[in-house]
């Protein structure tokens, strides 16, 4: 109070007019940014206003993608104000554990939810937040689907798609309505592998590229090789299966054995060793794997035991449909 005081007319006033630019821009980050992320990462940009822009720019992030499954068939036989108070629920549960892992909220779309990591504020370790939130939201759809059946509603399963890569970031829009987005082909993979998980009975697909990032942190398993309609370069996919490794995280012995079978099956696979590759495939039905993933590929090994692929196959399954 001394200090304030002993200065001029003139300095007081500036020094007002400062604080009053300095909360502007703190309402005006918060405005901007509030309805997207996190509140300890809206604090952040508050503390730091150069770190808040809107303005386009390339950076390399993560993106994730969930939906429910067969939404419509889970909508059905319910009122209308229990099918809002579903979502609204579901939607609440899967947000506080996409922010709690410093997740970006960028829509809601109908049941299905767009998230990314490592904007607006940068993170070193983007990828791995979005594989741990996926593996909450999982998590947290199993508790929902008890609630859920308590409540006489029907269980909600969801299937996640995550990807790491390049894209562009920003506000974008039209003159009439913008939002802070991403955009690109890293983003469509991602949109991509979130449908795919019904078709290989999984809850979680992750690009080659999440993989390479977060592969010290999390255990996962390759699950196949693709390459999607509308992209030229394949890509191997996988399936996170439990959150930390090392001294002392050692995953249960089921999941070690389903990784460690399904990694023999693969490459019998790929070798073109069909009897080894069923071989495996029965162990992993013994060890209650996916029963869709496993009659996936018994499927596809009883295909090509009978027409042998050319000598120039590698494995990689060529998707014709989105």
């Amino acid at each position: 109070m001394l200090v304030w005081r002993t200065r001029t007319r003139a300095q007081r006033w500036v020094l007002r007019y400062a604080l009053f630019v300095e909360s502007r821009a703190r309402a005006r980050i918060a405005i901007l940014f509030g309805q997207y992320a996190p509140p300890r990462v809206v604090e952040a940009l508050a503390e730091n206003p150069d770190l808040a822009s809107m303005n386009g720019e390339s950076r390399e992030l993560t993106v994730l993608f969930s939906d429910v499954r067969d939404f419509t068939s889970v909508s059905e036989g319910l009122s209308a104000a229990a099918v809002a108070a579903l979502m609204n629920d579901y939607l609440s549960t899967m947000t506080q554990a996409i922010q709690a892992e410093d997740g970006t909220i960028d829509k809601y779309i109908g049941d299905a939810i767009m998230a990314f990591w490592g904007a607006p504020l940068r993170c070193p370790d983007h990828a791995l937040g979005a594989v741990r939130a996926a593996l909450t939201m999982q998590e947290a759809a199993a508790g929902l689907r008890q609630t859920y059946t308590d409540r006489g509603w029907p269980p909600l399963h969801i299937g996640i798609g995550i990807n790491t890569g390049t894209m562009n970031v920003g506000n974008m829009g039209s003159e009439f309505r913008r939002a802070y987005t991403v955009l690109g082909d890293a983003v469509n993979l991602a949109s991509r592998l979130e449908g795919l998980t019904k078709y290989y009975g999984v809850g979680i697909l992750v690009s080659e590229y999440t993989h390479a990032a977060t592969r010290d942190d999390i255990l996962y398993r390759e699950l196949d090789r693709i390459q999607v309609k509308g992209r030229e370069e394949p890509v191997a996919i996988f399936e996170p299966m439990r959150a930390g490794q090392g001294p002392g995280q050692d995953p249960p012995p089921g999941v070690q054995v389903r990784v460690a079978r399904y990694a023999e099956m693969l490459a019998a696979y790929r070798a073109r060793d069909w009897h080894g590759a069923m071989n495996a495939l029965q162990d992993l039905e013994h060890a209650g794997d996916s029963p869709t993933l496993l009659r996936l590929f018994r499927e596809r090994i009883e295909l090509l035991r009978s027409s042998p692929p050319p000598p120039g196959w590698d494995g990689v399954y060529r998707f014709q449909e989105k």
